[in-house]
């Protein structure tokens, strides 16, 4: 396995840039999701490394090789940098058996029948359709042809494995379970993957790490907990679930005793403590995130946190796994999401708390 590195990566369509100076080290063995909006530069990433995409600046390594340099004019097509790749389409070809899709890449590098046979049942069995290789590729389902695949990628013994969206012609059922199953193989394997995906919850279900993309920049880089509890600033905030984005003022900035500092903030009917990663002067604007999750409904003048809103309850839906609770305060209306169990009138006044450690500010 090896990993990847890019260095001061660009790529310009004319007078157009597609993806801007990204800089992104993937370490043996790590799965790294690259996750953001459509045109963000995440998929033209993807083929750069992959070779399919010649980049206009900067260079890029497959371990210690160096693969494309754009200042020196050196470029390795991608046929010889040892990758597998996933399409969004699986790219399967119905003319031809499971077995016969997956031994296409080892017959075009011409090698022998057996390690061929060998090699395309190992792979298979890897996905668990050993038992389907003679079967025609118009007689599989979904979910079977994305598993062909993957063994097809991995036929080869690839260094790094680049997948596409993958999951994204799956219904929603399947591809959880698809993706866990590819996670689990992927840990068994060792093998370093690029994924690319605009589903949140994929990311953070499948990912070492995350890098946030927009606008062919990289926002932020890290563990999908790390992204989704501590975003750097209010576009990656808003960018995971529904968060409950409120802005305030500063009051006071103090050390918390780690890395993180203790903030005194006010709004619009409202203040209290929150947490952010760096120090911020007095009187700063920010915006605090809380997740609806970590907000609690409270009968009205029943404080139980270090947060707290009054308000009303506007809206209540049921959504089988817990319940959205919209309460309107002065301020802005809440999300909440509480126990599917919950129950809560349209109309009744309520307190809204959260404990000051589901609160994170960020500078606006």
């Amino acid at each position: 396995m090896a990993s990847v590195t890019l260095e001061n990566v660009s790529r310009m369509y004319g007078a157009i840039t597609a993806v801007d100076n990204v800089n992104l080290k993937i370490k043996s063995g790590e799965f790294v999701t690259l996750l953001g909006p459509s045109g963000c530069g995440k998929t033209t990433t993807l083929r750069m490394v992959a070779g399919l995409e010649k980049n206009t600046g900067g260079r890029i390594a497959i371990g210690d090789n160096v693969v494309s340099d754009s200042e020196k004019g050196y470029f390795v097509p991608s046929e010889r940098r040892r990758l597998g790749m996933v399409f969004q389409s699986y790219a399967i070809w119905p003319h031809m058996t499971v077995f016969d899709n997956v031994a296409y890449p080892l017959r075009i590098r011409r090698r022998p029948d057996t390690e061929v046979r060998d090699r395309v049942m190992n792979a298979l069995r890897l996905v668990e359709m050993e038992q389907y290789a003679e079967r025609p590729s118009p007689a599989l389902s979904g979910g079977q042809q994305q598993r062909v695949a993957i063994a097809r990628a991995l036929v080869f013994e690839p260094e790094v494995l680049l997948l596409d969206e993958p999951l994204s012609n799956l219904d929603a059922r399947l591809r959880t379970q698809m993706g866990d199953d590819f996670r689990a193989l992927q840990q068994r394997l060792k093998i370093t993957a690029l994924y690319v995906t605009h589903d949140q919850a994929e990311a953070m279900a499948l990912s070492d790490r995350v890098v946030v993309m927009h606008g062919g920049k990289i926002l932020q880089v890290g563990a999908p907990e790390e992204i989704y509890r501590r975003p750097e600033n209010r576009q990656v905030a808003a960018f995971f679930g529904t968060p409950n984005l409120l802005n305030a003022t500063v009051k006071d900035c103090r050390p918390n005793g780690g890395q993180y500092y203790k903030l005194s903030v006010e709004g619009q009917g409202w203040s209290g403590d929150c947490h952010a990663a760096t120090e911020m002067p007095k009187g700063a604007d920010v915006t605090v995130m809380v997740r609806p999750e970590n907000l609690h409904v409270r009968d009205a003048g029943q404080v139980n946190g270090d947060l707290s809103w009054s308000g009303e309850v506007s809206q209540a839906i049921f959504r089988g796994s817990h319940r959205s609770i919209m309460v309107k305060t002065p301020a802005q209306t809440l999300h909440v999401e509480a126990s599917s169990l919950s129950h809560v009138d349209i109309g009744r006044p309520v307190t809204v708390a959260a404990p000051v450690e589901a609160a994170w500010a960020v500078r606006n």
